[in-house]
């Protein structure tokens, strides 16, 4: 059993939520489906909580009513390998009413923050010249959805 899971509190949206980033997300399911039961806080026989799984990763989205939202306090990362990779995740997830925000961040249709980010960044950022680095951070910091060929011109000075 994972130790940690995260626990996702929608308004009513929990299922819709599970089967959107199970629809973005490869290697991905519904796990359990549990309702509320007569006498409880949420409609009897309503959804109350969706467990689903995401690259290996559990899920909980809670539908416990319109009390809070989510935050860029919290995101979820989304280590991408090529520029179709972040292009595929960035446009999936700003989908259906997503906004872009800046430096890879953007929040989905139900208000929860995800960066989309290229591997090999930290290397970028930890390079021995400063001035590679910081003309890499320059580039990046200009953007809104990450263009690898971008910075990595900027990287190398072109």
């Amino acid at each position: 059993m994972q130790k940690i899971t995260p626990f996702l509190w929608f308004d009513t949206q929990a299922e819709e939520a599970a089967k959107f980033y199970s629809s973005i997300f490869k290697d991905s399911k519904t796990l359990t489906t549990t309702r509320y039961p007569e006498g409880s806080p949420g409609p009897a026989g309503g959804v109350m909580t969706v467990e689903f799984e995401l690259f290996g990763q559990r899920f909980v989205g809670l539908n416990g009513g319109p009390h809070f939202k989510f935050t860029e306090a919290v995101s979820f990362c989304i280590n991408c390998e090529s520029q179709e990779e972040i292009d595929y995740y960035w446009d999936r997830l700003t989908a259906d009413g997503g906004q872009e925000s800046v430096c890879g961040w953007l929040k989905d249709k139900f208000g929860l923050s995800w960066q989309v980010v290229n591997t090999g960044w930290d290397e970028i950022l930890n390079d021995p010249d400063p001035a590679k680095a910081k003309r890499a951070m320059d580039a990046m910091l200009k953007m809104k959805k990450i263009d690898i060929a971008t910075i990595r011109r900027a990287y190398e000075g072109e």
